[in-house]
């Protein structure tokens, strides 16, 4: 794939992690599986800095369980690391206080994005951040 690849992806996983409902998710998946778009969605809330490695995990269960990704260390280590870049982009915002959210996957091809998209609460001030990772699986 090229460069059109990763963006594709990325759109997806953008989609996925502003999808509101479960019936939305859904109806999403089957739209970019007939672009050969595998894609996943994973709800979270929590304290940003505790909630870390957390979301990592539930990213990588839901991409294995959705068959974006096979069980190996370069296929699970390139979601957490796209996971992980996301999360570190909202960081500066999120840093101590409790987000509320989602996070959205796509694979197609070597491709593979996260999004996360994150409601952050302060008092009843809140503030939305989104975060988007990707890498290429060789």
């Amino acid at each position: 794939m090229s460069e059109s690849g990763s963006r594709e992806v990325a759109r997806a996983a953008i989609e996925m992690a502003l999808s509101a409902t479960r019936e939305e998710e859904r109806r999403l998946k089957e739209n970019f599986s007939r672009q050969e778009i595998r894609a996943a969605a994973v709800d979270y809330g929590g304290e940003y800095l505790a909630a870390v490695k957390s979301i990592v995990e539930r990213a990588v269960v839901a991409a294995k369980r959705e068959g974006l990704i096979h069980e190996s260390h370069a296929e699970e280590g390139a979601v957490a690391g796209a996971t992980r870049e996301a999360l570190s982009q909202i960081m500066p915002k999120a840093f101590g206080l409790n987000v509320g959210g989602k996070v959205g996957l796509a694979r197609r091809g070597d491709h593979v994005a996260v999004a996360v998209f994150f409601g952050i609460g302060l008092l009843h001030l809140d503030e939305v951040a989104v975060g988007l990772g990707h890498r290429a699986i060789g």
